[in-house]
């Protein structure tokens, strides 16, 4: 009877869980998103140029950047890597096969993932390289440094492999609790270490090379009495900022640790599935409302709070200059400023949603994918 009520509860949450980080817009019981109204723009956002790459159905699609080319790609498994500045299409890569979480890369290579749990590797000019099977479906896009190609598994495994070959050189697993969500978290590597943010609110620093776990440190922990209530997972992937990195946790908390040692700089309570960015001065995190939140980044101060986008499933922010970029459910793209989260521009895509983080470009541009697979190239001015 237990077990019933637990898978029960999980199709529940998941079910939940999906419309919350899926960018699909309330559910009708749910709170109604926010009216857009009109604002006096403070700049100027236009669309530099714009492809499509096939929809993402229920899924998310992380774009990525190499040099001047930005690679896309949608359910069908078609890789587009358009020129940054002209969105001309500088190659085109044929995975197959369905792919899941979007594109990776590193080393020279093009990386995607399945939902049978492999790992494609491709050259730049769209060269089937490697194949390497893994224990579970793979959500977020694999990334590689330093030789070693870094895949996360939906049952809870992280995969060092040989980015020559695809074969398997270490293996890092942890329990998941019986609940968590389904998220498209991926990893973030820096500095010869792989981070990751898990189910339970654990967050852990592992060798890039040998998979040695150089830390796990505790973002938020579980509270409650009931299974629902106790899911605390960071859902999101964790920001690298020079010398500290930082992550927030569903039902959780939001926190910034010294990135050698996972020693805690400061905490505060927060919950977020859609993700933080940092820049100079602040960190900004989307909250569980879809409120805009902007922190002082040395000590976690609330600085501002845009609500006037609530209930419009945002995606992760993305700080660009002096503006904080984000997207929503009907596939606006949302310019707020840094200083008091005021509304600076607004444009429109194709009108659904932007599920994936924006992708920075450059100093003054951006990249969004939305679910019909639209890849819009914005520029700030």
């Amino acid at each position: 009877m237990n077990r019933r009520f637990n898978v029960a509860m999980a199709a529940l949450l998941l079910g939940a869980c999906q419309m919350i980080f899926y960018g699909c817009g309330s559910s009708p019981s749910g709170p109604k998103p926010a009216e857009l109204t009109p604002i006096q723009p403070k700049a100027t956002m236009s669309v530099l140029w714009q492809g499509n790459v096939g929809s993402a159905e229920k899924n998310v699609y992380f774009p990525s950047k190499s040099g001047n080319v930005v690679y896309a790609v949608g359910a069908e498994g078609a890789v587009t890597g358009f020129d940054t500045a002209r969105g001309s299409t500088v190659v085109s890569i044929e995975a197959g096969q369905r792919v899941t979480g979007g594109v990776g890369g590193g080393d020279g290579l093009v990386l995607l993932g399945t939902p049978r749990g492999e790992v494609l590797a491709f050259d730049r000019n769209g060269k089937s390289l490697w194949k390497a099977q893994l224990t579970g479906e793979v959500l977020s896009p694999p990334q590689s440094q330093q030789g070693i190609v870094a895949a996360r598994t939906g049952d809870g495994r992280v995969f060092g492999l040989d980015a020559a070959n695809g074969k398997q050189k270490w293996v890092y697993q942890r329990t998941t609790p019986t609940l968590s969500l389904r998220t498209h978290s991926g990893l973030v590597i820096e500095r010869g270490a792989v981070f990751v943010g898990f189910p339970g609110g654990r967050l852990v620093g592992i060798s890039l090379s040998n998979g040695n776990v150089g830390w796990d440190v505790v973002v938020a922990l579980p509270k409650g009495t009931t299974e629902l209530e106790r899911v605390a997972d960071i859902a999101s992937l964790p920001v690298v900022d020079g010398q500290r990195i930082c992550a927030v946790a569903y039902q959780g908390r939001v926190g910034c640790f010294e990135s050698a040692r996972g020693t805690l700089i400061w905490a505060r309570d927060l919950s977020s599935v859609a993700g933080i960015d940092v820049d100079d001065r602040n960190l900004y995190v989307i909250d569980e409302k879809s409120a805009v939140v902007a922190l002082d980044k040395a000590g976690g101060a609330s600085l501002w709070r845009q609500d006037k986008l609530a209930a419009r499933n945002l995606s992760a922010p993305l700080a660009v200059g002096r503006f904080v970029v984000v997207g929503d459910f009907e596939g606006y793209v949302h310019l707020l400023s840094r200083e008091d989260g005021s509304f600076a521009a607004r444009v429109e895509t194709d009108g659904s949603a932007i599920v994936a983080p924006p992708l920075a470009l450059d100093l003054t541009s951006f990249l969004v994918q939305t679910r019909n697979g639209g890849v819009f190239a914005i520029t700030i001015k």
